[in-house]
């Protein structure tokens, strides 16, 4: 996710669990009757900025996702979502992340199961227990609402036209039932049905599409894991644009239909930002890649896997520099390695993404618009300081503040996080750098990676032991003095606010 500034692997799966015949509707009422008399309590993993999400006793390998829109974004969406898992632990009961829509049914393994809402949990009890290392399917009958109050934050965008999705950090959840949780990443099939007259487009590769009488159901499927902070599914009268990468890489582009000419311009600079891309860090990770151009105020750009989600006006309004847009679009792609095929183990590992999209973006910058790399780490060096009373050193965010959700996203996980990197450089000499963020691409491919991973390839690469240096940079609530750059200063956070209030 990268703010609008302009407002300041692939699993072995284990044997199925047996299916069974579905149960008759008087059994489905019983276990309804005896969930309202069960205890249920929400779960979580444990997550130190979002204890609640995520679900401890399975791993999901799979989704399928079906979405029936109603022709109107502000009415609910009738949806089923369906996820394949193996069970970790013995279970009798399996707590999913689910908040915001109606739940009206559930299977486990073709069997009723007992169902009940707990926190934004819903705590799910099959027929019979869950044994450990066992394959289960479970199926969930919802509805899927676009309309929230003002508290909440993500789940689906409305837009001028449709709908489209916007699920980091946590929101996923308010949009289909899930392990909501990047450490657990998932293949996904996303089915969506809309009035005809509508394009339907999702994450991965479309794989079908069939028309009946009045509406149409478009089928995608993706070839690599996902988290579910990354699913995307535009609904819209829009044009999708296709045209070639580098190695024939797949490339297509979501815009309003009335925007398609005005709009080419910038869609045609894709397929180079991804060679450049690919020069600096190894060939592009996924089966696809493309724009979805929204016509919607969101406040930020997002990377969504394949597709990553922009504001339209980011490229229609003339008060943005050319070399500011290709750069924030480089954020976005630069985030398909960073963030989405290396995904957070945990949320506080978020500087991993941030950071690294930052710096491509600025090297971007520097290389194709002039835009110095070192005058902008410096520029953040001075502010860093500031930035990390703010919201805490890059590896140990604070937490969000009650009903901001999206607040993790602040200065010191974006520059504050790629001075790391500059720093990281300075001290191992760029040859060692940029190998070191080549085989980390490489060898968390389609898995998630933690600040202490990163920080053990780099002592690797480097064949130093670079624990207490990074150590500093990731976790001290002062910046430490920049390697070869002594001159450089942060300012006092509290010396800042003396002298603004001075004037």
């Amino acid at each position: 996710m990268l703010l609008t500034p302009r407002n300041e692997v692939r699993r072995t799966p284990r044997p199925r669990r047996r299916l069974r015949v579905p149960a008759m509707v008087s059994a489905a009422v019983s276990l309804c009757l005896l969930a309202a008399s069960a205890p249920a309590t929400p779960l979580g993993i444990g997550d130190r900025l979002y204890p609640h999400l995520g679900n401890p006793g399975y791993d999901v390998a799979s989704y399928d996702l079906s979405f029936t829109y109603p022709g109107k974004n502000s009415r609910p969406l009738q949806a089923v979502t369906t996820l394949d898992a193996w069970t970790t632990s013995d279970l009798e009961r399996v707590n999913l992340d689910f908040a915001h829509g109606k739940v009206e049914s559930v299977e486990v393994d073709g069997e009723a199961a007992a169902f009940r809402s707990a926190g934004e949990d819903l705590v799910v009890t099959p027929s019979e227990p869950l044994s450990e290392g066992s394959w289960t399917r479970i199926t969930v009958r919802h509805t899927s609402d676009p309309v929230y109050g003002e508290k909440r934050q993500g789940g689906w965008v409305r837009t001028a036209d449709g709908l489209a999705m916007a699920n980091q950090a946590d929101a996923a959840h308010v949009v289909f039932p899930c392990n909501d949780h990047p450490s657990d990443k998932a293949l996904f099939t996303i089915r969506v049905t809309a009035p005809n007259g509508y394009t339907a487009v999702a994450n991965g590769l479309p794989t079908d599409v069939e028309r009946a009488g009045g509406s149409t159901t478009w089928t995608y499927r993706t070839r690599h894991p996902m988290a579910t902070e990354l699913a995307q599914v535009s609904i819209g009268r829009s044009k999708v644009v296709h045209r070639s990468g580098p190695h024939g890489l797949p490339v297509r582009d979501v815009v309003p239909s009335a925007d398609r000419e005005r709009l080419e311009p910038w869609l045609k600079k894709t397929p180079g930002q991804i060679a450049w891309m690919e020069k600096k860090v190894g060939r592009y990770p996924f089966e696809t890649y493309g724009l979805l151009m929204a016509h919607a105020s969101t406040g930020f750009e997002l990377e969504t896997q394949t597709l990553s989600l922009f504001e339209r006006e980011l490229f229609t309004q003339s008060a943005f520099p050319k070399w500011y847009v290709e750069s924030i679009m480089v954020h976005e792609l630069a985030h398909q390695w960073f963030g989405d095929s290396v995904s957070p183990r945990t949320w506080s590992d978020l500087w991993l993404s941030e950071g690294h999209a930052t710096w491509y973006e600025a090297l971007y910058a520097a290389e194709t618009a002039g835009r110095p790399l070192e005058a902008r780490m410096k520029a953040a060096y001075a502010a860093s300081d500031r930035w990390r009373a703010a919201g805490g050193p890059p590896a140990a965010p604070k937490a969000p503040a009650a009903g901001k959700k999206t607040g993790i996203f602040r200065p010191n996980v974006y520059d504050g996080a790629a001075l790391i990197l500059y720093a990281l450089r300075q001290e191992i000499g760029r040859h060692a750098f940029e190998r070191l963020e080549r085989l980390w691409v490489s060898r968390h491919r389609d898995g998630s990676a933690s600040t202490a991973d990163f920080v053990a390839l780099a002592e690797e690469v480097s064949g130093r032991h670079l624990d207490g240096f990074l150590h500093a940079w990731l976790y001290s609530e002062k910046t430490p003095p920049m390697p070869g750059r002594p001159e450089w200063k942060s300012v006092d956070p509290a010396k800042a606010v003396k002298k603004a209030t001075k004037k």
